[in-house]
């Protein structure tokens, strides 16, 4: 990733993060130490298992040797990162550590015989990671107009996380794209009892009346 430059590592550093607070929130002792702040370190990509499955647990337990284990791993990129790129580097890895790969198909019986330690990778669609800078014309006008409704400048996050598939209309348009988030950071995004508070909502509505009207 290309370095920071100082207008940008104080418009980061500015964000309220409460780190202290965010760990009791989410139960954790430590996190990775990159960069000097959350939203420093958000810059970065990330790699994520957010699945593991092996035989059964619990209730259904069997004295058995589970035939396979399966984990879903996702990579948030951001913009200096190509999606192709971040996946071979990720097979990469798993050749290095001794495995033969095989792409979206199951091994047979004489693969099964021939290597001792096999992994199947099955890729799934992505979405490219879009950054509008903050300092653009177009970028200026949405911050002054959101400045104006509500009587003080907005929150600047320079990267977020998520899927948004809107890189495609960013390359079709030709045009720069400002993501406005507007629900609470309680969400449970993607999760179990996903909810939008109703305050977040009657905000929305001012913040997007006012940028439509610019």
């Amino acid at each position: 990733m290309p370095p920071l430059a100082d207008a940008e590592r104080e418009i980061l550093g500015a964000v309220p993060d409460r780190r202290d607070d965010l760990m009791r929130f989410f139960g954790i002792g430590r996190t990775e130490h990159v960069g000097e702040n959350l939203q420093e370190a958000l810059q970065y990509p990330s790699l994520n298992i957010r699945g593991l499955q092996s035989g059964d647990v619990g209730d259904q337990a069997r004295t058995i040797i589970p035939d396979r284990a399966v984990a879903e791993i996702d990579v948030r990129l951001v913009k200096e990162t190509d999606p192709e790129r971040m996946l071979q580097r990720v097979m990469a890895h798993i050749r290095g550590r001794g495995f033969h790969v095989l792409v979206d198909a199951d091994p047979d019986d004489e693969t099964r015989a021939r290597y001792d330690r096999i992994v199947r990778v099955s890729r799934v669609s992505w979405t490219k990671a879009y950054r509008t800078e903050m300092t653009l014309p177009e970028s200026r006008a949405v911050i002054a107009t959101l400045e104006r409704a509500w009587g003080e400048p907005p929150i600047r996050a320079r990267t977020m996380g998520g899927t948004v598939p809107i890189d495609f209309f960013i390359e079709a348009l030709g045009m720069p794209a400002i993501c406005l988030p507007v629900v609470n950071f309680d969400n449970n995004q993607h999760s179990h009892n996903e909810n939008l508070r109703l305050q977040n909502l009657w905000d929305a509505i001012t913040s997007l009346t006012a940028v439509l009207r610019m």
